[in-house]
């Protein structure tokens, strides 16, 4: 009888042992496991593993999240440590386990011992961290704050702007310090661009991209069997030239002719900038030697008009002409005995005032080496508010409603579905990559497989028509309000 007893007594030990262990893990939902590690699974394990749960400590100094092997069909989990650099990374994983509920126990387990063993940085520790890793929210102390980009004080300062800067403090890390100019024009004089760059490394990654970053073009996405790469840029407002006298739209006449023919040369200024861009060996962007042979993408956002109290900004409502340029025709759209009736007219050139270009981007000499135009108007920080919130970051005493309109399904709509929403809702889900449109060139010597981005909205034109792929959940455009509670007066 004592074994039997001794026995009972080690069993009940275990049990205990393993809910105290227990208690010190607790579930993420994806959002927020998300919003930790946005550089860190490679693609390939995307391919091989599916991820069934996640997980933390109760500070969530340490994650990890369960997975199903889908080639073994078995199961494991992976515990991910901050490096030196404090980008989540794999310290321990165990894999063929033959269920996930045998794997979850396994991880939980492996939190409670990673606890148990302390100095979470050193455990951590990969030793290829970079000497200074990027710090986008540091600013030196000797810079005078006046000269800090305003966008970038908002960042800095506002109690409203805590969710962003919680997003931008966790990609900070995974850019690559090779760029010395990258921070210091980020906080001083072009936000907007590298703000662009930030929201596009973002979206790339969430699409399942391993990204390298260039020189020049700025990144280099890899996924099996996949290989592009992309140069961002941005419409600026224009200070010299005709471009300088910007119209103002006060009716609808005036918004459509700002938009035929004012906007496709703000566009056109920027992306065929791009055309005759070399650097010192005289070589385009499709010619160096990490580009050459592989589709090239221009990535462009419109910044050239920011939103004031009477307006919102451009981006909000320039995109409609971005098409009409780089295919060099116009959409007319009747209503034919209940049924929208869409055809496409042909461009020849836009004009304003004495200035004229011709229409058709993608018709133009050296154009052939684009394969696609990347677009989206959510490259803000409203965009890095919202994914901060959806990760469970919102700001104390803070409201974040969305307002806008989203993909009408029914084909005889003209207009997208009004929505609003409370973006701190347990029900609502946004990712990065819901606004990224992408525009197909026709004449590409090498195309972009419209495969390699599904799940994008994309456009592209054959036959004299105008086509697309519409995901359901595409946002067409939106704006977000953020509401600060006041305490009521004594």
């Amino acid at each position: 009888m004592l074994p039997r007893i001794a026995m009972g007594g080690a069993a009940k030990f275990k049990k205990k042992k393993r809910q105290a262990d227990h208690a010190l893990s607790k579930r993420l939902k994806p959002a927020r496991f998300n919003h930790y590690v946005p550089g860190t699974r490679k693609s390939l394990a995307r391919v091989y593993a599916q991820e069934l749960s996640w997980w933390s400590d109760l500070d969530e100094a340490i994650l990890g999240f369960v997975f199903r092997d889908v080639h073994g069909d078995d199961y494991g989990w992976q515990i991910l440590l901050r490096d030196r650099a404090g980008r989540f990374r794999s310290v321990d994983l165990a894999h063929s386990l033959k269920s996930e509920d045998y794997a979850t126990v396994g991880l939980r387990d492996a939190i409670a011992r990673t606890l148990e063993k302390g100095n979470l940085a050193e455990q951590g520790s990969q030793g290829d961290e970079p000497n200074e890793p990027v710090d986008l929210l540091r600013v030196p102390g000797d810079v005078d704050p006046s000269k800090l980009h305003p966008y970038f004080k908002i960042l800095l300062e506002s109690p409203a702007n805590a969710p962003a800067r919680a997003v931008v403090r966790e990609i900070g890390p995974w850019l690559a310090p090779s760029d010395p100019h990258f921070v210091q024009e980020f906080q001083f004089n072009q936000f907007d661009q590298r703000l662009w760059e930030l929201y596009l490394w973002a979206a790339l990654r969430e699409l399942g991209f391993d990204i390298t970053q260039l020189e020049a073009p700025d990144f280099m996405c890899r996924a099996p069997g996949i290989e592009f790469c992309v140069e961002a840029t941005t419409v600026a407002p224009s200070t010299s030239g005709p471009l300088a006298a910007h119209p103002e739209p006060k009716n609808n006449e005036e918004m459509k002719e700002f938009l035929a023919n004012y906007m496709p040369m703000k566009f056109g200024s920027v992306l065929t900038s791009k055309l005759s861009k070399k650097d010192a060996q005289g070589r385009r962007y499709w010619e160096r030697d990490d580009t050459k042979d592989k589709p090239f993408v221009l990535a462009v956002a419109d910044f050239h008009k920011r939103a004031d109290h009477e307006s919102s900004g451009s981006m909000t409502f320039t995109q409609s002409a971005l098409w009409p340029y780089l295919y060099g025709h116009r959409v007319e759209w009747k209503m034919v005995d209940g049924h929208l009736n869409v055809s496409a007219i042909k461009n020849q050139e836009h004009k304003f005032g004495e200035k004229v270009i011709p229409s058709g981007f993608f018709d133009q000499p050296g154009a052939e080496n684009v394969s696609a135009v990347l677009f989206s108007n959510a490259g803000t920080l409203s965009k890095f508010d919202r994914m901060g919130v959806i990760a469970g970051f919102a700001a104390q005493d803070h409201t974040y409603l969305r307002v806008g309109h989203r993909l009408n399904p029914d084909p005889n709509a003209t207009m997208g579905i009004p929505f609003a929403e409370d973006v701190a809702s347990p029900d609502y889900t946004e990712f990065w990559s819901d606004e990224l449109q992408i525009f197909h060139n026709p004449n590409a010597k090498i195309p972009l497989d419209h495969a390699w981005l599904s799940g994008l909205t994309q456009f592209y034109f054959a036959d004299g028509e105008q086509n697309s792929i519409i995901p359901d959940h595409h946002v067409w455009g939106s704006q977000t309000l953020i509401l600060a509670s006041t305490p009521p007066k004594s």
